[in-house]
């Protein structure tokens, strides 16, 4: 990534990626590409056209919040009111890159690259880097992910292309269905990494508070669990870990 770099560095980081690649084609890129399956037809359905639907793909990349910005313009709401929502729904990706940038962090690379990889960041490529990175040198996880990343992009790309144009050959109840996938997806992701405490406790209480909070409030209902389970399962852990139990 720099001219100073010795060839079996550039090697290393060039296997990384490769390897990275490999691991996400398959069950990962599936999922997602499925999942943009499904906004591909809600695209087509709200009457938006496929180079906008790309173009929120390429741009945004975040699932809910592009699912919110085409039901939303589909009622014909303004583009406040649309901005606003979108940032909402997307301002869960912020505390991701702010524990996944420290993680992946390579001294050799300029800083303002980060603003640029600061934008693959999405659940599953957080997800798996945060679980893989920790266990490798650090001039290769940037790579990592960078590899592991770029093909769930290119995943989700084609899924919202295919949908928009199978939109009429799926029944609607199906496409909307695929959306569903990915949260479902990387719940089960964390469900599969469960060494640390806190995370058992944040599932759970989750899983509790969900149903209740979202007869409270449609709108806030999950941004209220997410934030009270989040909470309490990190103050339990250190409390409990405090005490040594």
């Amino acid at each position: 990534m720099t001219a100073t770099q010795s060839p079996a560095t550039r090697d290393a980081r060039r296997s990384m990626f490769l390897t990275a690649a490999r691991e996400a084609v398959g069950m990962p890129a599936i999922v997602l590409g499925a999942s943009y399956l499904g906004f591909g037809s809600l695209v087509r359905e709200s009457g938006i056209g496929i180079w906008l639907g790309l173009f929120s793909t390429l741009s945004a990349w975040a699932l809910p919040g592009q699912v919110a910005l085409v039901e939303l313009y589909g009622v014909g709401a303004s583009l406040v009111v649309i901005s606003l929502a979108v940032a909402l729904t997307n301002a869960r990706l912020m505390p991701m890159t702010i524990t996944l940038m420290p993680l992946i962090h390579d001294p050799a690379v300029p800083r303002w690259r980060y603003y640029l990889y600061s934008h693959f960041v999405a659940v599953t490529a957080w997800a798996f880097s945060m679980r893989r990175c920790p266990e490798m040198p650090r001039d290769v996880r940037l790579p990592y992910f960078i590899g592991f990343a770029s093909v769930l992009w290119a995943a989700s790309l084609i899924g919202t292309a295919a949908g928009f144009l199978l939109a009429d050959a799926v029944p609607q109840e199906i496409t909307l269905g695929l959306v569903f996938l990915n949260p479902i997806y990387f719940m089960l992701i964390l469900a599969t990494d469960l060494r640390h405490r806190a995370r058992v406790l944040a599932l759970g209480l989750g899983v509790v508070l969900g149903p209740a909070l979202h007869t409270v409030s449609h709108d806030w209902g999950l941004m209220m669990t997410g934030l009270i389970a989040g909470t309490v399962a990190f103050g339990a852990d250190k409390l409990l870990a405090a005490r040594n139990v």
